[in-house]
């Protein structure tokens, strides 16, 4: 096989670097990615591990005592303690050498919501983990089509080879064929199961065994004698492994893994670490560091001198104490420093942003200065929203934070008429931050929610009684699909809404939104009205 060595990683030969070099090597050591994965392959284990070996946490949670009292680092919200699951997702903030990581905890529920789409728009990269035992399951096929849509680099980590699960050569085929994606083993496992010994490192040559992962050992190749000392009978297993996959042809390709053709593939076991620091390393050194964003008018560049940053998650309610709201905001560009003034492009107003803060889960910290692929909090008391972006000078508006139309929907009703107004303000906070999306009919004074995911309204439900003291039952409505409408025309708008009055809504920003009880009726209303645009989404601007 080819063996590039793994080296420190520099920002693209094609960005322009404007500012000193110590600005440059500042945004060039930030890794921001997210992981990504089917509930149960482990995930939150794999981000204990990695928080255990960057110094954030001391002791690593113990998957198995998830019903006990204690609970996952990123999972912070009542329900995700009660259930043992994510339903929302985490910033954590950690170093490894050199490196400062930014780690976006997603859901891996199964009905995630549009917080998952969102969070994979602010991150330059992902760890996708896949269980040996079951292979590539449905939500890391959804996960993964989202990372597509943006060309995202995925590093690989096939995880529990303690288990007897399926073959290594069978996941890999598993993951080119179901993901559309080519599979590239940096390492191989040595057995799996009750034969697992531990790992052959493909470029570096080194054998790492399960009972002493500390002392990897070197040897000179395949053919090496040392090889049989080490690992017996399973020596000749690994060399024939190693030999299929020589003839397979597929060499590590830095620029096919950064442009998201390729993923390069790890394995280990993350509930006693084995394997994790490996992973940690690679991914340090191959992944991209902060790329250039889009905006409505150009790209631009992390390197860029001017501070610019964007808000992809909005979220009520963390310290339930003080009733606070942060905005999330992705550093694009430059340096942030406490204090500075910059200029909210939404509103036109200069502001100063005096106490932004830093995050390991729901712990926060104070920053004094941040940089490009940063993710910092700003308080917020209802000012910003969700696709918000912020300069020092320029006017830009950055484009591809998106949101999409509810696919199941349900009419909120409260007992007690009396937290009427509570409700109210639960229901629009909740869906400014992107929890749940909030419509108000035209022809009636109901509250409809829609939602991507039918979890999110067992979120919903819970938060408003938790963090709004205020008891809802919400009762399902018979549309199964809708789009957000608009037209050039007001006759053919007015007309619309006179014949479809009882199927329309506006959301929180006064747009109309069209609900239908199938696709059948929508595509005979898109027929009907050849005059209005449908749009299944839209982006937050």
């Amino acid at each position: 096989m080819n063996e590039p060595a793994l080296h420190h990683v520099e920002s693209p030969e094609t960005l322009v670097r404007t500012e000193p070099d110590a600005l440059a090597d500042e945004i060039s050591r930030r890794r921001t990615f997210g992981i990504i994965s089917h509930p149960d392959a482990g995930k939150t284990t794999l981000t204990e591990r990695l928080l255990l070996l960057g110094g954030a946490i001391r002791l690593a949670g113990d998957i198995r005592a998830r019903k006990s009292s204690r609970y996952a680092t990123s999972d912070w919200m009542e329900i995700e303690k009660q259930r043992g699951i994510s339903v929302t997702s985490s910033v954590m903030r950690f170093t490894h050498g050199p490196y400062e990581l930014n780690l976006l905890d997603t859901p891996g529920h199964q009905d995630f919501s549009e917080d998952t789409y969102r969070v994979l728009t602010a991150v330059d990269s992902a760890l996708m983990v896949i269980d040996s035992v079951k292979g590539v399951e449905s939500q890391t096929k959804k996960l993964m089509e989202v990372c597509r849509l943006r060309d995202t680099p995925i590093l690989t980590f096939i995880n529990k080879l303690d288990r007897e699960g399926r073959e290594p050569l069978e996941l890999l085929s598993d993951i080119e064929d179901t993901l559309r994606i080519e599979a590239v083993p940096l390492m191989w496992p040595i057995g799996h199961g009750s034969r697992f010994r531990g790992t052959y490192h493909l470029l570096r040559r080194e054998v790492r065994l399960a009972e002493n992962p500390d002392e990897p050992v070197s040897v000179s190749g395949a053919d090496d004698p040392l090889l049989d000392r080490l690992l017996g009978g399973q020596a000749d297993e690994l060399r024939a492994d190693i030999e299929l996959l020589e003839g397979a042809g597929g060499a590590f390709d830095l620029a096919a893994y950064r442009e998201g053709r390729q993923t390069p593939v790890l394995f280990g076991v993350a509930l006693d670490g084995f394997g994790v620091p490996e992973l940690l390393d690679t991914f340090c050194e191959i992944a991209p560091g902060p790329l250039p964003r889009q905006t409505t008018t150009r790209v631009v560049s992390p390197y860029e001198p001017a501070f610019t940053g964007v808000v992809f998650k909005v979220q009520a309610n963390m310290d339930p104490a003080h009733r606070d709201r942060i905005a999330f905001l992705r550093i694009c560009s430059g340096r942030f420093t406490r204090g500075m003034r910059v200029l909210h492009q939404r509103s036109g107003k200069e502001m100063r942003l005096a106490n932004a803060t830093i995050f390991m889960a729901q712990d926060r910290a104070g920053v004094e200065e941040a940089f490009a692929g940063d993710i910092i909090g700003l308080h917020n008391h209802g000012l910003f929203k969700i696709g918000d972006t912020f300069t020092e000078k320029e006017p830009l508006q950055y484009t591809g934070i998106p949101s999409f139309a509810p696919e199941y929907f349900r009419r909120a009703r409260l007992d007690n008429a009396l937290r009427a107004k509570h409700l109210e303000k639960g229901l629009r906070q909740l869906s400014e931050e992107g929890a749940i999306q909030l419509y108000r009919p035209l022809l009636t004074n109901d509250y409809v929610l829609g939602a991507v995911g039918p979890l999110q309204f067992d979120v919903i439900a819970n938060r408003l009684g938790a963090e709004y003291n205020v008891d809802v039952r919400l009762e399902p409505l018979p549309y199964e699909t809708a789009r957000w409408v608009e037209t050039d025309d007001p006759e053919a708008l007015a007309g619309f809404v006179r014949a479809q009055g009882p199927n329309l809504a506006r959301d929180i920003y006064g747009d109309y939104l069209f609900m239908a009880e199938n696709d059948f009726w929508l595509n005979k209303a898109v027929e009907k009205w050849p005059a209005v645009r449908f749009y299944s989404a839209r982006e937050h601007s």
